[in-house]
């Protein structure tokens, strides 16, 4: 148990950041999906709106609210840039996702056939919405919020940076022994016991007397 315990910790730790990010990112689409559902049952169904045009208009609601809770909670720690670009980057994925969504309705109610049948409609409504919020999740923390730039905080997956190993220390070269010390040499540069041209000794190394 204690291990088990362990591994759990240290996965979290690990994906820390992802765990939070998708918590929020969740709750965001949780209140999405309740914007979306009512806004269809009420286009759809009280007002005979078309179901592909009705789910368009729910989603697009929807992606409204979730822009603006996505940037100032679920990704508030994120790089950020100006809200025309995130705006546009962000609309265009919706696109994208609400296309996967509407490709879904539109398989239930024209290819399947399935057009009055609610519970199909409901299910098909849902199965798009999952498959485009996990497609909105990881492109928004790709292209619309990125990670932080700062090398000392953590990536993009939660995992902190490992400390760069320290250069290996190279052992001082122990002397060698046939090694010869250099020459010992006087003020004008020549060993102390050579002779200059005149025959005599360099000033100071004179013959030793003896007593």
């Amino acid at each position: 148990m204690g291990h088990l315990v362990t591994v759990v910790r240290g996965l979290y730790q690990r994906f820390r950041q992802l765990i939070h990010e998708a918590a929020k990112f969740g709750v965001v689409g949780v209140v999405g999906v309740l914007i979306t559902n009512f806004g269809y049952a009420l286009l759809h169904n009280t007002f005979g709106t078309g179901p592909v045009t009705a789910a368009t208009i729910a989603t697009i609601v929807a992606t409204a609210v979730s822009y603006v809770a996505n940037r100032y909670w679920s990704f508030r720690h994120r790089e950020r840039t100006s809200v025309a670009r995130e705006g546009t980057i962000f609309f265009v994925l919706n696109g994208i996702g609400l296309a996967i969504q509407d490709a879904v309705v539109a398989f239930n109610y024209y290819i399947l056939g399935y057009g009055n049948n609610k519970a199909a409609e409901f299910i098909a409504l849902n199965v798009g919405i999952a498959l485009a919020t996990v497609f909105r999740f990881w492109s928004y923390r790709r292209w619309v919020w990125a990670a932080p730039a700062d090398p000392a905080g953590a990536t993009a997956g939660g995992r902190q940076p490992q400390p760069a190993s320290p250069a290996p220390q190279v052992p001082p070269m122990a002397p060698s022994a046939n090694r010869q010390p250099a020459p010992v040499r006087n003020g004008d540069g020549h060993p102390p016991d050579l002779l200059h041209a005149n025959g005599h000794r360099p000033s100071g190394q004179g013959t030793r007397r003896t007593g």
